[in-house]
């Protein structure tokens, strides 16, 4: 009346199947590394070169929207014309994205008086 009970163990390779999960979790966070992690760095790197490239005559929008025209600039701050005679202050990185830049002058033509011959 008593029943035997028979364990099957597990054939001798088994020990290479343990491998598989730690390399489907290393190749997912490689995956995650590269999907979203990456791309993120360099959108971050572009908004800081385009914070600090900013002028004086440059237009502007805010992260709130905000357009204006770049009056001034001094160490963290940006002042921006938002209408005539209107200037407000804002943080370098509240600005969203440039809209215009402002052209730099073109170097003045000059003549020098003493390279022009005279007879």
């Amino acid at each position: 009346m008593g029943r035997s009970v028979t364990v099957h163990l597990a054939a001798a390779g088994g020990g290479a199947g343990s491998f598989t999960p730690i390399l489907m979790i290393a190749l997912l966070f490689g995956v995650m590394y590269f999907m979203m992690i990456r791309p993120q760095q360099k959108r971050r790197k572009e908004a800081e070169a385009m914070q600090s490239n900013l002028g004086p005559g440059d237009e502007v929008v805010t992260i709130g929207g905000l357009y204006g025209t770049v009056t001034g600039i001094e160490d963290d701050t940006v002042l921006i014309e938002v209408a005539p005679g209107v200037q407000t202050r804002y943080a370098r990185p509240a600005i969203a994205r440039v809209v215009t830049r402002a052209e730099l002058p073109s170097e003045p033509v000059t003549e020098d008086a003493d390279t022009t011959a005279k007879d």
